[in-house]
């Protein structure tokens, strides 16, 4: 149904280079993982637009780690484990809770400037938290402060070249392992990359939805190529809508973070009572999935298209300069954080699910690592506990480069080509309106809610779009559209075979959480088909 090439190629006829290390993808993951690589190999970091553009730049909130006396790794471990909703791996999260406070030091030692109070870090809290652990920088502003820190490190780094717009179209394998990237320039020439690590840190896939927090080039990439690749594909139902997403007329769905409940904000209907009494003992910090079902349910009842978000009990001094970028950001459409209401809605945030990795960031494919949002390394299971995204990149990335120093060299030179059947050159509809049709199908049929019927509907329909995978294309949108399609028709299908209601997967036909017959992983493989997952008991 998918084919193993998005083209075709002869690799006789391409150009090839040779590095050590490529890493694809430009966020916190792709860009600290450069970064540790280049410590002792040649790195080659190719991005399909610049370091600057990745979800990272938009993470608000900040980083989960135990620094405060009065936390423990047993207390963060206990927090992302109820989240997870019973489909973590524990051995990942014991590696998430006590190693990422070194990789924390790593992050300030590459020059990130985190906030301080009275000569300590400044901590807060976030949903599903028990203690503040939550570093921040500049208030809100946390993700753009690490990709800056660590952007400016690996444009000074000798070890590192960078390629901005250029587009890992595949991964080159032979036998199941990895030997490189076939990589299309900004010319439109194809150039086949040979490496002895290839690294994924393509980032998520909210681009899938109609309504999303994340930006444009959000196409699940990474987890298409690594599936064509034959790579195990997990959990990928597992999708996180963050609750609390700017709704206002031609404003783009702006993050809320989730800090500002964490300071006391709370949520109102549009009648303008305050109802998270009615869903959860935790109110506006329950966990994220909750949080958003409630809204959409108050909405439902309200008949309106958003609920609002009450910050205004907060002096204007104080909120201007706990969340800058938010205040700066709603100011600009009239909106004031310290004085109005704000209108919110769900939009999609995160993938918990992805490319399965062990714990040295491996995938089942030799010599193919993976890390960040791309990843499904078992910490977040199916719900993913505010703020330890960024950590989980740290703490793999760091892991990822012990592996790597492992790897005997490589001398073998791949043979891979796509020889028959040849595309056809022929018009296809805009790829633009393409695109829009699976958001919206994705918004209607596998979003916040879904049921059999709708997924079913929905999972027909995108089938109908396999077309394109006949067709010639070259053009960056093309291949992005040909990876949203295999992503969404992985994730229809996960939610279809997934019958029963945990974490980031909410079925109204079976809204029941069923541990005895579903606390298991749905993993897909292109070559195996559907298998199960085992999970290791916590």
């Amino acid at each position: 149904m998918i084919p193993r090439y998005l083209v075709d190629f002869d690799l006789r006829q391409l150009p090839q280079l040779h590095t050590e290390v490529i890493v694809i993808g430009a966020g916190i993951a792709g860009l600290f993982t450069a970064l540790k690589a280049s410590e002792r190999h040649k790195v080659l970091m190719v991005t399909k637009k610049s370091l600057l553009d990745s979800n990272t730049r938009y993470a608000q909130g900040g980083i989960a780690a135990v620094i405060s006396d009065e936390d423990s790794p047993a207390y963060h471990r206990q927090d992302t484990l109820i989240a997870g909703a019973g489909l973590c791996s524990s051995a990942a999260v014991d590696v998430l809770v006590h190693e990422g406070p070194d990789g924390v030091k790593d992050l300030i030692r590459l020059g990130t400037e985190f906030d301080m109070e009275d000569g300590h870090y400044a901590l807060t809290k976030e949903g599903a938290h028990s203690q503040r652990r939550i570093l921040h920088a500049q208030g809100d502003a946390t993700g753009a402060e690490i990709v800056r820190a660590l952007s400016e490190k690996t444009k000074q780094d000798p070890n590192i070249e960078i390629w901005d717009d250029h587009f890992v179209i595949d991964l080159v394998t032979e036998d199941g392992e990895c030997y490189g990237a076939l990589v299309q320039k900004p010319d439109g020439r194809r150039v086949f990359v040979r490496a002895d690590a290839t690294i994924l840190c393509s980032g998520g896939a909210g681009q899938l939805f109609r309504y999303t927090t994340n930006p444009d080039i959000a196409t699940g990439d990474g987890i298409a190529i690594a599936y064509r690749a034959g790579a195990d594909i997990r959990d990928v139902e597992f999708i996180q809508f963050h609750p609390t997403a700017l709704c206002y007329p031609g404003a783009p769905r702006f993050l809320i973070s989730e800090a500002v409940r964490g300071e006391g904000a709370v949520l109102r209907n549009i009648n303008g009572e305050r109802f998270m009494e009615r869903y959860h003992p935790q109110l506006e910090l329950a966990p994220r999935d909750i949080v958003a079902r409630a809204i959409v349910a108050e909405m439902e009842s309200t008949k309106s298209t958003f609920v609002y978000l009450d910050f205004t009990h907060e002096s204007e001094v104080t909120v201007k300069h706990r969340f800058p970028t938010i205040y700066d950001f709603c100011l600009n459409y009239g909106l004031d954080l310290s004085s109005d209401w704000i209108p919110v809605a769900p939009a999609a945030h995160y993938m918990m699910g992805g490319v399965v990795t062990d714990l040295h960031g491996e995938t089942s494919i030799r010599r193919l690592f993976a890390c960040g949002e791309v990843t499904s390394t078992g910490v977040h299971g199916a719900n993913r506990l505010a703020s330890n995204s960024l950590s989980e990149a740290i703490v793999f990335g760091r892991r990822i480069m012990e592996r790597i120093e492992q790897l005997p060299g490589t001398d073998r030179l791949a043979t891979a080509g796509q020889e028959s059947p040849k595309r056809k050159d022929y018009a296809i509809q805009p790829i633009v309106e393409r695109k829009l049709k699976l958001q919206k199908l994705m918004v209607r049929y596998a979003g916040l809610k879904r049921h059999a019927k709708g997924l079913e509907k929905g999972y027909d329909e995108l089938k109908r779009q396999l077309t394109i995978f006949d067709t010639l294309l070259s053009k960056r949108e093309e291949y992005e559209f040909a990876n949203l399609l295999t992503v969404a028709l992985l994730t229809t299908q996960a939610a279809l075979i997934r019958e029963e209601s945990r974490g980031g997967h909410y079925r109204e036909d079976f809204p029941e959480r069923n541990d005895q017959v579903w606390r298991k992983h749905t993993v897909f493989n292109r070559m195996n088909g559907t298998t199960e997952g085992r999970i290791d008991d916590v």
